[in-house]
């Protein structure tokens, strides 16, 4: 068996009552079968409780206030199965999160979900590229149903998502060529599979690498004479943006405050139009953005959040096919975050910290990403892209 996690994958702990928010409110936590059996079997006042506090038809807790506050989460924001019973009563899902696991033939890939406060701290500020590590042990896997994957595909999204790795890591390129170059390459093998030419995917990967390489032997021309050529090629940002807004609103609301806060973010940064637009972001990018002294900080967590993305669903184009809508909705996710941090820079009186970079981060991942529902609305609308 093959395993891969995130360098500082072990470094996570739970803050408990001290995380600026909850994992246990604002989505619906379905329980394992084996957990709702010892749920079932418990007596007493407490399991009194859990028979009324659980849909045993669905398999979730119930849910409290306009919040979706979890049952169980009490005032202090402890749970009180965690208490009552004993860390080892948690369902998968709680004893889990924010760990996140794929499985693929052969191969379990662990990650931290960027839903997490914690978590999205841990990824943000990580100053160093993020590496992968990767081991294999004697250990055989319980069972993989070998026809739901197909298994030379899947070797070559792996093989490509390794070149987007290096892609992504190479800090001497703009994190926009970067991630340009990623979405070329997804691209490319998405039209060789619609094709059906899937035997010439090997060689779009290696043009690839091989363009990167050129890419990197080329940086001797400066920044600037880059990102000119770049912006030679550039559609229309403001209208591209407004149109993107539109799936939002297609979106479940697992939160009031987030439909507020879009409600808010489209007066102030789209409704007045795009010279407006365009005149708040160069203000934004000269104090804290790509023009600023705090370039480099910008670039890097670009470069933190594509890398989250690409590694966590990329590969699972070997299911449905579709690679290169797994790269726009990485590219559409990483536009997005930078978006409501613009928003968040001009609500604070265009003043802006590390922290409020995190908190739009894990509460753009708790609305879009951390929802089956929302993700799947995301997909198919960048599918049709």
């Amino acid at each position: 068996m093959r395993y891969t996690k995130p360098h500082f994958y072990d470094t996570f702990e739970c803050l408990a009552d001290r995380c600026p928010d909850t994992c246990c409110a604002g989505w619906q936590i379905v329980i394992d079968e084996d957990s709702l059996d010892k749920y079932e079997q418990v007596e007493g006042p407490f399991g009194n409780r859990l028979a009324n506090s659980i849909d045993w038809e669905e398999g979730t807790f119930l849910q409290y206030e306009r919040e979706r506050r979890c049952a169980f989460l009490n005032e202090q924001n402890f749970c009180d199965i965690y208490t009552e019973l004993a860390p080892d009563a948690l369902c998968d899902t709680c004893r889990m999160y924010p760990r996140h696991i794929e499985m693929y033939d052969g191969l379990r890939e662990e990650s931290l979900s960027l839903s997490c406060p914690e978590a999205a701290r841990i990824m943000l500020t990580c100053q160093e590229p993020t590496q992968i590590l990767s081991w294999e042990t004697e250990e055989e896997e319980d069972s993989f149903d070998e026809d739901e994957m197909d298994f030379l595909l899947f070797t070559r999204v792996e093989d490509a998502r390794e070149v987007m790795f290096q892609i992504l890591r190479e800090r001497r390129l703009d994190i926009r060529q970067r991630m340009t170059m990623v979405e070329m390459l997804a691209e490319k093998m998405q039209q060789c599979v619609d094709e059906c030419r899937d035997y010439e995917i090997d060689d779009v990967i290696i043009e690839a690498e091989e363009a990167f390489r050129e890419a990197c032997n080329a940086i001797d021309l400066s920044l600037k004479d880059m990102m000119d050529k770049e912006e030679d090629n550039i559609p229309d940002v403001y209208s591209a943006l407004c149109r993107e807004f539109t799936v939002f609103k297609e979106m479940e609301l697992l939160r009031d405050e987030w439909g507020q806060t879009l409600d808010h973010m489209w007066s102030v940064l789209y409704a007045g139009g795009r010279e407006q637009y365009e005149e708040l972001c160069s203000r934004f990018d000269q104090t804290y953005g790509c023009d600023s002294k705090y370039r480099e900080d910008w670039q890097r967590i670009g470069e933190q959040l594509m890398m989250f993305f690409v590694y966590t669903y990329f590969c699972g184009a070997v299911y449905d096919e579709w690679i290169a809508t797994k790269i726009r909705m990485a590219t559409f996710s990483v536009r997005w975050i930078q978006e409501l941090v613009r928003y968040r820079w001009w609500e604070n009186g265009e003043k802006l910290t590390m922290e409020n970079v995190i908190q739009m981060s894990w509460r753009y991942a708790r609305e879009v990403e951390h929802s089956d529902e929302n993700l799947g609305i995301l997909e198919e609308w960048l599918q049709g892209e």
